[in-house]
């Protein structure tokens, strides 16, 4: 085995443990560390690097993260067994590189008028639990009212039916350098949410000649509907703990397959780089495509998000969804798409023809927003305060009978296994009532969305959902 002897920078921007992940990554892609080699201990090579052991366990951490090693109880890690790959051309301070974005260039009586703020409130929940501190509204409306004091004149013309180009390059620079997403500005088309722009898919495949999509099972609903109704053949493939079952996919026969990779949505499985690989050797075999939907990477909150599959695309087969609705809040409905040549080709056939469904304003708004830095460092203050209330929420649930948490350390939401139907229908009555977020995928199985909860008032909440003098809602559930 090649022996492990990076040039850790301490004085670098990038911190040690990712200068120590990204060198064992590289000599693991490079065969320098084969499949089955055991790696040092973390001991061992913290001491050998003259670094701390936590350094060595994040970098390790990571690199199980995302399916390089694999570690063994009582024995220790190994590296995994990778189906293929070509390591990445990087430089010492930014990752990833294949070229820079930026070189891319009626009216009612006036006794029956309703009050404004009744009007606007009508379709707010009774229970009324947000958290504004999640989102820094005052940095948005800087932005908002610089675009309608500044450039008024663009709004008075409807926007690109690919989307302005002022988001799309900084979308082009955003993902080049926190998911390692490599594309130009003019393979970028921005539309009003995922669905929105799985009607433009709809229309993009069936032009290329696919009329057959896979999707997970379970998986997310809302798209996989907009498929089945525009009359493309299904497959449903099932999801385990490493992703979709790729043996299960179409073979010999032209399809997309629609994934969830980073967090798979709802189980929240990590598909490892050893399955990447083989679902794009699967899609180039097949001259096929893969939708690969990124919905919310970039809340991860053990590690670093983990890199798009799209960066380790070499055949042009990843058609890549990004959307701002978890990062930014829910009703901007901003959603991205990033093609292949070949995709966009098609899509520049008949872009005329496609009216832009997402708003011109807030499209320059949230441009001027990146372009200021302040979408990256709200993203930086949202990970920390919603890992805050994921830790609350598991703590809250602990030791509640017949309901247990699968904590993926990601994402805005935590899946809830119940101990019976019974529980799930008593637990998803009370939380209507309360105001609660929650959703049924199974008859066990209930998605809790906590991230609009005030962290501080989470337990208070929780134990009002399940009675902490009791738990009624099991009790009663229990009797039936």
């Amino acid at each position: 085995m090649k022996a492990i002897l990076p040039d850790l920078d301490p004085r670098s921007s990038i911190p040690l443990y990712i200068q120590l992940f990204e060198y064992i990554k590289a000599a693991i892609l490079n065969h320098e560390i084969v499949p089955g080699e055991k790696l040092p201990s973390l001991r061992n090579l913290s001491e050998t690097l003259e670094i701390s052991i936590t350094t060595t366990g994040l970098a390790y951490e990571q690199l199980e993260v995302e399916g390089y090693i694999v570690s063994r109880p009582r024995s220790g890690y190994y590296v995994s067994e990778i189906v293929s790959g070509t390591p990445i051309a990087k430089t010492k301070e930014t990752g990833p590189v294949s070229g820079d974005p930026a070189d891319f260039t009626d009216p009612l009586s006036d006794e029956t008028q309703v009050a404004e703020d009744e009007l606007i409130l009508h379709d707010e929940p009774s229970h009324k639990i947000y958290d504004l501190s999640s989102f820094d509204f005052v940095k948005w409306k800087k932005c908002f009212s610089k675009i309608l004091n500044d450039y008024p004149q663009t709004l008075l013309f409807e926007s690109d039916p690919q989307g302005e180009l002022a988001l799309r390059y900084e979308i082009a620079k955003y993902v080049f350098t926190s998911r390692g997403v490599r594309c130009h500005p003019d393979q970028i088309a921005i539309a009003a949410g995922t669905q929105q722009l799985t009607v433009l898919l709809s229309t993009l495949l069936r032009r290329m000649g696919i009329d057959h999509v896979a999707v997970e099972d379970p998986g997310y609903q809302p798209v996989i509907s907009s498929f089945s109704d525009r009359g493309f053949a299904m497959t449903k493939v099932p999801v385990a703990s490493d992703g979709i079952a790729i043996e299960k996919l179409p073979a010999n026969i032209r399809a997309a397959a629609y994934v969830n990779p980073s967090n798979q949505f709802p189980t929240g499985a990590v598909m490892p780089i050893a399955r990447r690989y083989m679902l794009l050797d699967w899609a180039q075999a097949n001259d096929s495509y893969i939708i690969e939907d990124d919905y919310d990477s970039e809340l991860r909150y053990i590690g670093r998000p983990i890199p798009a599959m799209q960066g380790l695309d070499e055949h042009s087969r990843v058609i890549y969804l990004g959307s701002f609705s978890s990062t930014l809040f829910a009703s901007i409905k901003i959603s991205y798409m990033v093609m292949p040549q070949s995709v966009a080709q098609a899509f520049n056939a008949f872009r005329e023809n496609y009216t832009q469904t997402c708003s011109k304003t807030e499209q320059l708004t949230l441009a001027l927003f990146m372009e200021r830095g302040y979408y990256q460092t709200g993203i930086k203050k949202m990970r920390r305060l919603y890992s805050q209330k994921l830790k609350a929420v598991i703590d809250a649930f602990s030791g509640v009978p017949q309901i247990d948490t699968v904590n993926t350390y990601s994402g805005i939401n935590i899946t809830l296994t119940t101990g019976s139907p019974d529980v799930s229908r008593e637990l998803l009555g009370r939380a209507a009532g309360m105001g609660l977020s929650m959703q049924q995928i199974s008859e066990t199985r209930i998605i809790f969305s906590y991230n609009q909860i005030p962290a501080e008032d989470i337990p208070g909440l929780i134990a009002e959902l399940t009675d902490e003098s009791g738990n009624d809602a099991v009790e009663v559930a229990q009797k039936n």
